[in-house]
C-alpha cells in the first residue's frame, strides 16, 4: 500500500523553517511534482524581516504558492504584482524564463503575523518547456471545495474527484487540500488501474497525525502510494493534509531554481542570468541573487540544496 516514507528536512532560514519534502534522494518526483516546500508554521514579531526573497530566475516549471496563513507579494518581469493570501493560488509559468521576487509587503512587516503554506513546483512536459513566460492568480472560487461531517477539501490545481480547477495545467495532475476533524475517514484520488486514476500519488501532513493502513503518520511526512494502492485514510486528531500526484513527465535535471530536460538549455539559463541577460521585475529591480557558484551535473542525480540563504522559490 504504502511505497516510500518521506521526512522532511528542516532548514533555518532565520527565524523561519523550511521543511523540504521533494526532491529526495530516493524519489524525485511525484507525477509532475519535482519541488515541495512546507513553509513554516511560523509567527513573526512586528517589524522582523519575515518573507524577503529577492528577485531569481527560473526555466522549465511551473510554481504553486497556497498559504494556509499569512500574506506574500509576488512581483515578475510579466509586469504581474499580486498578493497571496490563505486559500488562493499562485502559479507562475516559467517556460522558457521567467524573474520573480516574493516579499512581505512593508505595512503587513512592521504589523508582524503568522505565516504558513506550501512551495510546489511542477516540472512542464518537454513540449511546453518553452513556452512563453505567464502569471495568473485565483481567488478561493476558482477552486472547487467541499465539506461534510469533518471534512473538508478543496482542489487547489488539476482534476481530481470530478471536478477541476480553474489553473492552466500543463499534464495531468491533481494537488487537493484537506482539513480533517479528529476520527474523519476519506480516500485519496483513484490509483493506476481505476477509470480517471493516476499513476503517481502522495499525502503529505502539514499538521496532525493521520492513519493509512496499520500505520501512522505526523506532522512533516509525505506518504507515497502504491501506484494500484486504494486507502482509507482516518485522522487522528485535527489535521491539515496535501494530497497530490499525476502522471510522469519523464527525467529532469534540476540546478538552483532551473528545471530542464536539457542540461543545454540550463547552461544557457545560466549564462543568460550570469550576465544580465533576464530582466528583474520593473518594480522591484534594484537588487536580485547572484548565480551560485556550484557546478551543474550532466545527468539527473540528487538535486543540490541551493546555496543561497534565502533559498529562493
Amino acid at each position: 500500500m504504502i511505497e516510500m516514507v518521506i521526512d522532511a528536512r528542516r532548514k533555518d532560514l532565520g527565524g523561519f523553517e523550511v521543511g523540504r519534502v521533494l526532491p529526495f534522494h530516493a524519489r524525485r518526483m511525484v507525477g509532475p511534482f519535482i519541488f515541495l516546500d512546507q513553509m513554516g508554521p511560523a509567527a513573526f514579531a512586528p517589524g522582523a524581516e519575515a518573507i524577503n526573497v529577492r528577485p531569481h530566475p527560473h526555466i522549465g516549471l511551473s510554481t504553486l504558492s497556497y498559504l494556509f496563513e499569512g500574506e506574500i507579494m509576488h512581483r515578475d518581469n510579466t509586469g504581474a504584482v499580486q498578493a497571496i493570501r490563505p486559500g488562493e493560488v499562485n502559479w507562475m509559468t516559467a517556460g522558457r524564463g521567467i524573474v520573480h521576487s516574493e516579499r512581505t509587503d512593508p505595512l503587513k512587516r512592521s504589523q508582524g503575523g503568522p505565516m504558513h503554506g506550501m512551495q510546489a513546483w511542477i516540472a512542464l512536459p518537454t513540449e511546453a518547456e518553452d513556452v512563453d513566460p505567464s502569471f495568473h492568480h485565483h481567488g478561493e472560487a476558482d477552486q472547487p471545495a467541499y465539506e461534510n461531517g469533518g471534512l473538508f477539501a478543496r482542489l487547489v490545481a488539476g482534476e481530481a474527484y470530478g471536478a477541476k480547477a480553474a489553473v492552466p495545467t500543463s499534464s495531468p495532475l491533481f494537488y487537493v487540500h484537506w482539513e480533517l476533524a479528529e476520527g474523519v475517514r476519506t480516500t485519496p484520488p483513484p490509483g493506476r488501474g481505476v477509470a480517471g486514476g493516476y499513476s503517481e500519488r502522495a499525502l503529505y501532513v502539514a499538521k496532525g497525525e493521520i492513519e493509512v493502513g496499520d500505520r501512522t503518520f505526523h506532522e512533516g511526512q509525505m506518504i507515497v502510494l502504491e501506484p494500484s494502492a486504494e486507502p482509507t485514510v482516518r485522522a487522528l486528531r485535527p489535521s491539515t493534509v496535501m494530497v497530490l500526484g499525476g502522471e510522469p513527465v519523464g527525467p529532469r535535471l534540476i540546478w538552483w531554481n532551473f528545471v530542464s530536460s536539457s542540461q543545454a538549455k540550463i547552461d544557457a539559463a545560466k549564462a543568460d542570468w550570469k550576465a544580465g541577460r533576464m530582466a528583474l521585475p520593473s518594480e522591484d529591480d534594484l537588487e536580485f541573487i547572484p548565480l551560485p557558484d556550484v557546478p551543474s551535473t550532466p545527468e539527473p542525480a540528487p538535486a543540490p540544496v541551493r546555496p543561497d540563504p534565502t533559498d529562493p522559490v
